[in-house]
């Protein structure tokens, strides 16, 4: 931890009991945000990710991409002492995450309902599945699960064949940005009332106000949304075309933006088209468009297009690869790629903030994640508790100065 401030949530303390993905992301964003997060996990294991590849000499890149900065406190909650630790942690926390099955915190006597008598201030945070509420909270979820269930995965895909998953975690990563979101606005609240609050989460729940057209036009007419490739459903032209040397990604959101792609490809005749010359048109007919599109577009190459089309306002781009991203201009001038000195490692290098505020300087390196258990010692003596070979001395009474 450094004395200056790395964010506007300086000085917030959060107790991160969470693991894998939807939670940890929360407490990341946490903390690139400034607070100070303390991972609580289960003692000889860990967080499952722990064990996720890619390794580098023997230690997961993938965990410490989502547990940089964070310190590590190993606590059994079954074990009397260890819950002695953990209540300590609770007197001076100011929000506490976990991502638990629902049930699961009550059955060790730490639900929201038991906390909120004796820390009142506390805000709760809970991240799962489907909820804390209706018929499938008590069933198991991860990312394939919420994206099938959610209907993600019938709108995704190429079109005309069947459905796919996203290539990301995404029901697991928004559940992580929406708790956040949750969670700073009630530290906004708590500022005047003093009171904490229960957060419940559901990936299942995050995922339908993620749904957009799909969900609109369900309600609206009826029609459910099948894969419809790298094309907008409603918006045309807003796909992927087929250039001279390779595909490039063109988005025409108004009919100003169609015309000066006609007249970009030699084809201003399309501009007056029946079939072609508002956005309705444009939409019943995208399939005779794209032919058309695909067709101009093999004259020139995707780097001649983009330039030409750049140049005329009009939104568009290469398909770039991940090789391509990492070695982006625009991400690299922004401080999206960070370096992280591990000291088991090594060099890593990983994803940088989105969170450009004022006043606070984007930092182009991160702290490393930490190794199981690193900071019992620290935290022990924090709160001037006996050190781990004498910890089944430790008593309730005595009140452990601020963290």
């Amino acid at each position: 931890m450094t004395d200056a401030p790395r964010g506007p949530l300086a000085g917030v303390r959060v107790l991160d009991l969470t693991r894998v993905l939807a939670g940890p992301y929360c407490t990341t964003l946490m903390w690139e945000l400034g607070a100070d997060v303390l991972k609580v996990e289960q003692p000889g294991h860990g967080d499952d990710t722990r064990a996720f590849p890619p390794f580098q000499k023997g230690e997961s890149v993938y965990f410490a991409s989502i547990n940089r900065g964070k310190r590590s406190l190993a606590l059994d909650l079954k074990n009397d002492a260890d819950r002695i630790v953990f209540e300590r942690l609770l007197e001076r926390c100011d929000v506490l995450v976990e991502n638990f099955r629902p049930g699961t915190m009550e059955r060790f006597g730490y639900g929201y309902d038991a906390l909120k008598q004796r820390f009142p201030a506390l805000i709760y945070a809970a991240i799962s599945g489907f909820g804390d509420t209706g018929p499938y909270r008590d069933l198991p979820a991860y990312d394939l699960i919420v994206q099938a269930l959610g209907g993600m995965i019938s709108i995704n895909g190429a079109e005309g064949g069947p459905g796919v998953r996203l290539g990301i975690s995404l029901a697991d990563l928004a559940a992580g940005a929406f708790a956040a979101i949750a969670i700073n606005a009630a530290l906004y609240e708590r500022r005047e009332s003093g009171r904490g609050r229960f957060i419940d989460i559901a990936m299942l729940d995050v995922q339908t106000m993620l749904l957009e057209s799909a969900l609109v036009r369900q309600f609206a007419t009826g029609e459910a949304q099948t894969p419809t490739g790298s094309r907008h459903p409603v918006i045309t032209p807003f796909d992927v075309f087929r250039a001279k040397d390779g595909p490039i990604a063109i988005a025409c959101a108004n009919d100003h933006l169609y015309r000066e792609l006609c007249d970009a490809i030699g084809r201003a005749e399309l501009k007056s088209d029946p079939h072609y010359e508002n956005a309705l048109a444009r939409y019943v007919n995208h399939v005779a468009l794209k032919a058309e599109l695909d067709a101009a577009f093999q004259s020139k190459t995707v780097a001649e297009w983009v330039a030409q089309l750049r140049a005329l306002g009009v939104p568009a781009a290469p398909v770039h690869t991940m090789t391509d991203v990492v070695q982006d201009p625009q991400l690299n001038a922004r401080g999206m790629f960070v370096d992280v000195d591990d000291p088991d490692m090594g060099k890593l290098k990983m994803a940088g903030s989105a969170f450009k505020i004022s006043g606070y300087p984007q930092s182009p390196t991160r702290p490393p994640a930490p190794n199981l258990d690193e900071a019992r010692a620290d935290v022990l003596a924090e709160l001037e508790l006996p050190p781990e070979a004498s910890r089944e001395r430790i008593r309730r009474d005595g009140k452990p100065p601020l963290w």
